[in-house]
C-alpha cells in the first residue's frame, strides 16, 4: 500500500519543480529584468510566497482539478501518476528550451485524456467556465498593458517623468517592484500548486477512505510536501527562463515592472478566488509584457522577435503533448490490465 502511495506523490513533486522553474519568470521576470534583484535570491523568496499563497487561498482551485473535470473515484494510484507524470514531461521540454509554459493548461488536457478515455467527461466546466478564461484574461492583461503603456507611459516617459533618476533610483520604488513580484507568486500559489496538489488529495481521499470532514486536512498536507518544491524548481531551472521573459523581449523600467507584476496577479487571483479556475499565469504575464512592449517600441519589432515566437509555438505543442502522453499511457495501462479501478 505504501510504495504505490508514494509514487504518485514522488511524481507530484518533480511536476512542483517542474512547475517552479516555469513559475519563477511571470513571478520575477519584471524585477529581473529591471534588475531590481540577482537572480541567487529570487528562489527563496519566489518559494516562500508560493507556499502561503497556497495554504491561504488554493482549495477552491484544487477542487476543480481534482473533482471538476475527471470524477473523483477515477483519481486512483495509477491514473493520478500517469496524469503527473505526463504534465511533468511536457513541462521539462518547456523548461529545457527555456519557455515559460502554462501549467494549467498541461495539467487540465492531462486530466481531460482519462475523462474522455472513461466516458466521464464534464464539458461543461471545461467549455463554459476553463476555456473561456484561458481566452479573456490574456487578452484582457494584453488590452491593459497596451492602452497604459500609450497613452498613460508613453506621454508621460515624453515629457521625462518616467526617466527621472531620483524616481528610478528610489528605493521606495525599488521595493514596490519587489512586493509585486512577490504578489505574483502568491497568486502562483493559489492557482498552479492545484495542479498537483488537486489530484493527489483526490486520490489520498479516495484510498485512504478518509471522510469529508478530514478533507481539507489531506489537501493541508499535501500542499506542505508540494508547494516547497516550487522554490527548488525554481533554483535548479529558473534562471534560463527569466533571461527569455526579462531581458530578451525588451528591458523594462521599474514603473513599467510594477505594472506589469501587478496586473497578472491580480488577473490570477481573481480566477482563484473567484472561479477556482485554473489559468495560465504565464500568458497573463507574457501578454502583459508584449502590450507594453509593443506601446512602447511597436508591433513589428517585438512579434517578429525569435523569443515571442518560441512562445506561441511552445504554448500550442504543450497542452497536446500532455494529452496524448497521458491518453496513450491510459489506453496502455488498461489495455494490460494494470489500471487500479
Amino acid at each position: 500500500m505504501l510504495i504505490p502511495f508514494l509514487i504518485p506523490f514522488i511524481i507530484a513533486m518533480f511536476l512542483s519543480i517542474n512547475m517552479g522553474a516555469s513559475g519563477t519568470a511571470p513571478a520575477f521576470s519584471a524585477a529581473y529584468g529591471a534588475r531590481i534583484i540577482k537572480d541567487s535570491l529570487i528562489p527563496g523568496l519566489f518559494g516562500i510566497a508560493v507556499f502561503v499563497g497556497a495554504i491561504i487561498g488554493g482549495k477552491q482551485t484544487a477542487k476543480t482539478v481534482g473533482s471538476g473535470l475527471l470524477s473523483p473515484e477515477l483519481m486512483s494510484f495509477s491514473v493520478v501518476s500517469i496524469i503527473l507524470f505526463s504534465v511533468a514531461i511536457s513541462l521539462l521540454l518547456a523548461n529545457i528550451f527555456g519557455i515559460p509554459q502554462s501549467t494549467s493548461q498541461s495539467t487540465v488536457t492531462a486530466v481531460v485524456a482519462p475523462a474522455i478515455f472513461f466516458d466521464s467527461f464534464d464539458n461543461h466546466k471545461l467549455f463554459y467556465e476553463i476555456l473561456p478564461t484561458w481566452f479573456v484574461m490574456p487578452m484582457l492583461s494584453f488590452i491593459l498593458a497596451y492602452c497604459t503603456g500609450k497613452y498613460i507611459y508613453k506621454p508621460l516617459r515624453r515629457k521625462g517623468y518616467t526617466m527621472s533618476a531620483r524616481l528610478n533610483q528610489s528605493p521606495y520604488l525599488k521595493a514596490l517592484v519587489l512586493i509585486m513580484s512577490i504578489y505574483v507568486a502568491f497568486s502562483i500559489g493559489t492557482n498552479n500548486v492545484a495542479n498537483a496538489v488537486g489530484p493527489i488529495t483526490t486520490m489520498a481521499f479516495n484510498e485512504l477512505n478518509i471522510s469529508q470532514d478530514n478533507l481539507i486536512h489531506v489537501l493541508i498536507l499535501s500542499t506542505l510536501i508540494v508547494a516547497p518544491c516550487f522554490g527548488i524548481g525554481s533554483s535548479i531551472m529558473g534562471t534560463k527562463v527569466l533571461q527569455n521573459t526579462g531581458k530578451e523581449i525588451v528591458l523594462f523600467g521599474r514603473i513599467e515592472a510594477v505594472f506589469i507584476a501587478f496586473l497578472s496577479a491580480t488577473l490570477l487571483l481573481i480566477a482563484s478566488l473567484i472561479k477556482g479556475i485554473p489559468t495560465s499565469l504565464v500568458q497573463i504575464n507574457v501578454a502583459a509584457i508584449i502590450g507594453i512592449a509593443i506601446a512602447k517600441l511597436g508591433s513589428r519589432n517585438i512579434l517578429k522577435k525569435t523569443e515571442v515566437q518560441k512562445f506561441f509555438i511552445m504554448w500550442m505543442i504543450s497542452p497536446f503533448i500532455s494529452f496524448l502522453l497521458t491518453f496513450s499511457l491510459i489506453y496502455i495501462f488498461d489495455y494490460y490490465q494494470l489500471l487500479d479501478l
